[in-house]
């Protein structure tokens, strides 16, 4: 890997040419990928691909008329300080909000590139096009406040705000916490009806285990088999059943540890704790994400672990 310092005036400008091709393909991954849920960013990335088209051409111009016509290879990864470019399907799944931050990261980047290629060079002609570059990059980041001015209003971006919002709950918090309240709620009966049964809570602690991975795998097939997202826009099948699997799962195994405990009672008393914790956590998910009220979430779902947990008490007593 070579160092920035050891190219040479040629090789500068070619890494430049380099680093506007691939800023222009990112941003046109962008727009591609965004046009369908949010229309409005992806026009700011089209417009941001033609600025990058313009600084390319200008750069290729220069470089022939100094260098001739061959370019030689020269990117980002290949030196050393530099860190390389996140392909855009990288990103974008990570939110919206994420992918616009990424591209002013990568606008200051270019900006700060030019500017230290500036000052490596002796020459007048390319001293002033590096510097111009720079300058043109800084004023690439106001255009591209502008573009999103222009294209994504205030009432815009809100209503791409939550969209993503609404494809989160859709796709991760739904199946999470359908997941979640299964795992808990589910196998409070069975995990409890053994301890009472065998006041051993190993034994318990077998059942519970069993009872969570079972239902976790349960409900991570049932989730995955039972709607493709395609006409739901609920997503990947294969993400929401992890998602609703591993919820089930966790939710079952968190009264289930307790019964680690060699003590009976000291093993019931913080499993019924973990219970009361995982029930008021269902509740708070409902409240924030699907705007139930918090107190009727609350009864809804405490009345109902109470009930199964009565009938788990019930029948190991029995």
């Amino acid at each position: 890997m070579r160092k920035f310092t050891a190219l040479t005036e040629q090789e500068i400008l070619a890494l430049a040419i380099s680093n506007e091709e691939e800023d222009g393909r990112i941003y046109a991954d962008f727009s591609y990928t965004l046009q369908e849920n949010y229309p409005d960013t992806a026009k700011i990335f089209a417009d941001m691909v033609h600025e990058e088209d313009d600084h390319r051409r200008h750069l290729i111009d220069v470089y022939v008329r100094r260098f001739g016509a061959h370019i030689p290879l020269i990117r980002r990864q290949d030196i050393a300080g530099f860190m390389p470019r996140k392909p855009a399907w990288q990103i974008q799944g990570q939110g919206i909000e994420v992918v616009r931050r990424y591209a002013e990261d990568m606008e200051r980047d270019a900006a700060r590139f030019y500017r230290q290629a500036a000052l490596r060079t002796n020459d007048a002609e390319t001293r002033k096009l590096l510097g111009d570059l720079a300058t043109a990059e800084d004023q690439h980041g106001r255009a591209a406040s502008d573009m999103t001015s222009r294209h994504l209003t205030e009432d815009k971006r809100e209503d791409e705000d939550e969209n993503a919002r609404r494809r989160f709950v859709l796709q991760i918090v739904q199946p999470g916490l359908v997941g979640l309240m299964d795992g808990s709620v589910s196998t409070l009966a069975p995990v409890f009806a053994a301890a009472f049964a065998t006041h051993d809570p190993h034994s318990a602690f077998l059942v519970g285990l069993a009872a969570s991975l079972g239902a976790g795998i349960s409900m991570g097939f049932a989730e995955a088999l039972s709607d493709d997202g395609a006409l739901s826009g609920r997503g990947k099948p294969l993400i929401r059943g992890l998602v609703c699997g591993a919820m089930t799962m966790a939710g079952g195994i968190g009264h289930t540890l307790p019964f680690l405990i060699d003590s009976f009672s000291a093993a019931m008393v913080v499993a019924v704790a973990v219970v009361v914790v995982e029930l008021f956590l269902i509740s708070w998910i409902r409240w924030r994400y699907q705007d139930t009220p918090f107190g009727s979430a609350i009864v809804q779902i405490v009345f109902g672990g109470a009930l199964v947990f009565l009938a788990g008490v019930l029948i190991g007593s029995s």
